[in-house]
């Protein structure tokens, strides 16, 4: 929420993704408090084209989108802004929630925020991103060098140490 009311002040159009739908709730609860309007895409929703029409037709600012339900058939050029409240072990799911502001259509740049709480088991699952885009970037361009598995036994100690360690 420190973020939010004044992108919508600037009249920004936001696609929030969270993981959790739950979280999503959370921040339903929020944005009412705000006075912030909003449209929301989970895969519970019913009314899946009335509610993605809120969004594209400028009737609220701000989408918010479970990471299933809005990976794939969406295409929203209206929006400028995409936070992913929390992050996802697979970078791809993001860059596919991602683009959905990128497509056919968008005349803005777009800006996209990660949101990552310090000390947390998101920022390890970050830094795994991070190492696994760095292996299938090195896979895509043809490197060469000794192969080693993605995903180690001492990954994941990391990811289970304890946080207050």
């Amino acid at each position: 929420m420190e973020l939010l009311p004044e992108m919508v002040a600037e009249g920004r159009r936001i696609l929030l993704f969270s993981q959790f739908t739950s979280m999503l709730s959370l921040i339903e609860v929020e944005l009412k408090k705000h006075g912030i309007a909003w449209a929301k895409l989970t895969g519970q929703t019913q009314q899946r084209d009335a509610v993605i029409e809120q969004f594209t037709s400028g009737a609220v600012p701000v989408f918010l989108i479970s990471l299933k339900a809005g990976g794939v058939g969406l295409n929203l050029p209206q929006a400028d802004t995409v936070i992913h409240y929390d992050p996802w072990w697979n970078p791809a799911v993001e860059n596919q929630a991602t683009d959905r502001a990128h497509r056919i259509g968008q005349t803005h740049t777009v800006f996209v925020y990660k949101l990552v709480a310090q000390g947390t088991i998101e920022e390890r699952i970050l830094a795994l991103q991070e190492r696994k885009a760095a292996l299938a970037e090195g896979m895509y361009s043809g490197a060469t060098g000794r192969k080693q598995p993605l995903f180690t036994e001492s990954d994941l100690a990391e990811l289970l140490r304890p946080l207050s360690a």
